[in-house]
C-alpha cells in the first residue's frame, strides 16, 4: 500500500529575502525582486528535511514522494504526475548516465519547477499569473495554471518556435509575443508582473521554481542506489537547474546522505556564454553578451539574473562552465536520435560537450578513465522544436 506524502502548508513561518541587502517580503506580498535594490530574492523560513528511505520507497513515483522537503504541497488536482524520469545509458556504452527529463507531462523539465509555481500560487488565492519563457517553462507554467483554474499570460520571445507557442496556446494562455530578444521579453513581462494582485510564475526571479528543480538530484540520487555521480552535467542560461541541483546537493550533503556533492559542469551555448566567459576570467559576476547567436535558444541568456549565484555555485563544488559550438549541438542532436533520444537542440548541448571531453567523458580526450561515472539530463523534447538543421 502506498503511502500518501505529508505535504507541507505553513507558508506563514516562510518569507522571501533579497540575496543582496536581506530586505525580506512575506510571500502574500508577491513579491519578485527587491524594491529597494532590485537584487534577486531567495526563500527563508524553511527547511527541508528528506524522507527516510525505508518509507520512500511506499510512495508514489513522482516529485510529491519529497513532500517534507518541499516549501509547498500539491493542492490537489493540480499534479499530472511529474517526477521519477528514467535513467538510461548514453551511447556508444559510455559510463555515463542520461535522466530522461523530456518524458514530464509537458515535454520538459521545467515541469518540476512549474508545478510548485502554481501549487504556491492557488495556496495564496491568487487569480492571475504572468510568466516569460523563450518556451519550455511557459508551456509548463500555463498547463499547470489551466489545471489550478488560474488565468495565465505568458510573454515569448518572436523567435520561439511555433510548435511551442501553439502549445501555451492550447492550455489556454493568453500569448504575448514579443519583437526583440530574450531580455526584451523578460522586461515586458515585468511591467505585467508589476501590477496589482499578479503572480509572477518566473522560473527565475522566485525561489519556489528552484525547489521543484532539486527533485532532479533527489531522484538521481535514489535510482543510483542512495548516491550520486562525481560529476553532473548541466545545460546553464538562466541557471534554474544548476542551482536547483545544487541546492539539492546541499541538502542530501547536510543530512549525511551523501558524502560530498558531485562537481557542477554546467555548459553553455559558445553564441551566448557570460558565465562560461565571466568564470574564464574570474569574475564574479557575467559579462555582456550579445543575445542569441545560438540554435540553443533554451539557454541563449546573456543577462541571467542569477548569474553571481550560478558562479560560486559551479565554482563551490569544484566544478566549470565550459561551452559548444552550434556544429557540436547538431552533431549531438542526431548522436542521440540514433539512439532512440529526440531531444530538442538545447537538449543536446550536454551530451555535446561530453562527446567533446569537456565534462570529464572516459571515452574521450581528456577523460577520467573507465571508473568515471557522470549524469546529464535530455531537458526537453525535439517534438515542439525545430530541427537543428532548419537554422542552416
Amino acid at each position: 500500500m502506498q503511502e500518501t506524502p505529508r505535504p507541507h502548508t505553513d507558508l506563514g513561518q516562510m518569507a522571501l529575502a533579497c540575496a543582496a541587502c536581506g530586505l525580506a517580503y512575506p510571500l502574500q506580498d508577491l513579491a519578485w525582486r527587491c524594491a529597494r535594490c532590485g537584487g534577486v530574492l531567495d526563500l527563508t523560513g524553511f527547511t527541508a528535511a528528506m524522507p527516510d528511505p525505508v518509507v520512500l520507497k511506499d510512495r508514489p513515483p513522482t516529485l510529491w514522494r519529497y513532500a517534507e522537503a518541499l516549501p509547498v504541497g500539491d493542492p490537489g488536482g493540480v499534479s499530472m504526475g511529474e517526477g521519477m524520469t528514467p535513467l538510461v545509458s548514453a551511447p556508444h556504452d559510455v559510463p555515463v548516465m542520461l535522466k530522461v527529463d523530456y518524458l514530464m507531462p509537458t515535454g520538459s523539465f521545467k515541469d518540476r519547477g512549474a508545478v510548485l509555481l502554481v501549487a504556491l500560487a492557488r495556496a495564496l488565492g491568487v487569480s492571475q499569473m504572468v510568466a516569460d519563457s523563450s518556451g519550455n517553462a511557459g508551456t509548463a507554467i500555463a498547463a499547470y495554471a489551466a489545471r489550478a483554474g488560474i488565468a495565465c499570460d505568458v510573454y515569448v520571445p518572436g523567435a520561439t518556435s511555433p510548435g511551442k507557442v501553439a502549445q501555451l496556446r492550447a492550455y489556454g494562455a493568453t500569448v504575448h509575443v514579443v519583437d526583440g530578444s530574450r531580455e526584451d521579453t523578460a522586461a515586458a513581462a515585468a511591467v505585467a508582473a508589476d501590477q496589482p494582485g499578479v503572480f509572477y510564475a518566473s522560473h527565475v526571479y522566485n525561489p519556489f521554481f528552484l525547489h521543484g528543480t532539486k527533485t532532479y538530484v533527489f531522484e538521481a540520487w535514489e535510482q543510483l542506489g542512495g548516491r550520486l555521480p562525481e560529476t553532473m552535467v548541466l545545460p546553464v542560461g538562466n541557471g534554474t537547474l544548476v542551482l536547483g541541483c545544487y541546492l539539492g546537493c546541499r541538502e542530501l550533503l547536510a543530512q549525511g546522505l551523501i558524502g560530498r556533492p558531485p562537481a557542477i559542469v554546467a555548459v553553455q551555448a559558445e553564441g551566448c556564454a557570460p558565465l562560461a566567459r565571466a568564470a574564464a576570467l574570474g569574475l564574479a559576476s557575467p559579462v555582456d553578451v550579445p543575445s542569441g547567436g545560438t540554435i540553443a535558444e533554451g539557454i541563449a541568456i546573456a543577462r541571467p539574473a542569477r548569474g553571481a549565484q550560478i558562479l560560486a555555485a559551479v565554482a563551490e563544488t569544484g566544478g566549470s562552465i565550459v561551452t559548444v559550438n552550434d556544429d557540436q549541438i547538431r552533431a549531438a542532436h542526431a548522436d542521440l536520435a540514433l539512439a532512440g533520444l529526440y531531444v530538442e537542440p538545447t537538449a543536446a548541448v550536454c551530451w555535446a560537450a561530453l562527446r567533446a571531453g569537456l565534462a570529464g567523458n572516459p571515452a574521450a580526450p581528456g577523460g577520467h578513465g573507465p571508473e568515471a561515472s557522470a549524469l546529464a539530463p535530455l531537458c526537453g523534447s525535439g517534438l515542439k522544436s525545430k530541427p537543428p538543421g532548419a537554422d542552416g
